[in-house]
């Protein structure tokens, strides 16, 4: 299964999804892109498609925040996000909102359009399991993004491994004991306001059989969330002055985290090692590295439900929140920016995951597949 992940058909995942810019949520290319993905899912056959429909509403500017004391600013210019330190050299991160800043006109013309609030949709599809149909993992990337680029790593990256894993699941003769649930989030931008839908309206719904008697689950038991957000892009610590290398570096890795202080860490821990033994055994070019401060991700939502991780190309708070990718939110998040080696990492995280989630459910390959 894992030799059908190739890496000029992952590119092109990619590429198609950078049609629609940045797919910022709560617009027409967002929209666009939801109906383009789900076109995608149907063709690989990776079936039933569904979706979930929620509504938006931006919560109200934000007042002044009030003066921190002594020690919560020394605090705070030491840790990062998910409780990760600071180490190394620091450079500045936020979020472009300067359309001049993105030189392609044609571009710049197509994220122009805003957000605006009201209904929102995410698309997924199921593969469902022929001995436990009952129960599932669920293995996610979000499909919007923000920066005035086009978002072709945050998080075209992820959408993409997604969409490849759906599309090899769903090969002729190919089955799995467990179901799999392939699923793109929708407003993670806005702080994973897709997620926390999901989990709102699907939690309760968990290994009910409607009708019962009918075999069916629309929502089977959660038994893991593999999260993946922004896969591609490992190229070290910035310099002194700023800069960054280039070229992919030799010590890339994908990196595996989990939370340590949420309810399920011990058992998201060993899942994360399941993840780090499945790159042992079946990735390519990378290694894999497993970390405990996962934050600011779709997965975080689930985190206190079920065991969750999250897959990246660096870690998320002492590194991305650190400036290690200077594409993050930005103009230069195009496809054009990455090369090859950039690409081969995200590859690599979709074999490993692949591997882990078809030995997780009990993947099997019949006379239809090789």
């Amino acid at each position: 299964m894992v030799s059908h992940l190739e890496l000029e058909n992952y590119k092109a995942t990619v590429k198609g999804l950078t049609q629609f810019g940045d797919r910022r949520q709560g617009t027409d290319r967002n929209r666009a892109a939801v109906d383009w993905i789900e076109a995608q899912l149907k063709s690989y056959g990776c079936a039933p498609t569904e979706r979930i429909t929620y509504d938006f509403q931006p919560p109200p500017p934000r007042g002044p925040r009030p003066p921190m004391d002594s020690a919560a600013k020394a605090r705070a210019e030491m840790f990062n996000a998910g409780g990760a330190r600071n180490r190394g050299v620091h450079t500045p991160t936020g979020v472009n909102t300067d359309s001049a800043k993105q030189p392609d006109a044609k571009l710049r013309a197509l994220d122009t359009p805003q957000s605006v609030a009201g209904e929102r949709q995410e698309v997924y599809c199921t593969k469902v399991g022929t001995v436990h149909p009952d129960e599932m993992y669920i293995v996610g990337g979000h499909m919007d993004g923000i920066g005035w680029g086009e978002a072709a790593n945050d998080d075209g990256s992820g959408t993409a491994l997604v969409m490849e894993l759906a599309r090899v699941f769903s090969m002729p003769g190919v089955q799995t004991d467990r179901s799999i649930r392939f699923i793109l989030w929708n407003n993670e931008e806005t702080g994973l306001d897709g997620a926390r839908a999901y989990v709102a309206q699907r939690q309760a719904l968990q290994g009910i059989e409607s009708p019962k008697g009918s075999g069916n689950y629309p929502e089977p038991k959660w038994l893991g969330m593999i999260q993946h957000d922004m896969m591609m892009f490992d190229h070290g610590m910035p310099r002194s002055d700023g800069t960054m290398s280039k070229e992919q570096r030799p010590e890339a890795d994908v990196n595996i985290e989990f939370q340590s202080k949420s309810k399920f860490a011990a058992e998201a821990e060993k899942l994360a090692y399941v993840f780090a033994n499945a790159n042992d055994l079946y990735a390519t070019d990378y290694p894999a590295q497993v970390g405990r401060h996962m934050t600011n991700t779709d997965s975080s939502p689930f985190m206190d439900i079920i065991p969750a991780i999250s897959l990246r190309e660096n870690e998320r708070g002492a590194q991305i929140g650190n400036g290690w990718d200077p594409q993050w939110h930005q103009p230069t998040d195009l496809y054009a920016t990455y090369s090859d080696n950039d690409f081969r990492l995200g590859l690599n995280a979709a074999q490993t995951t692949l591997s882990a989630v078809a030995t997780l459910a009990g993947a099997h390959v019949g006379g239809g597949a090789k």
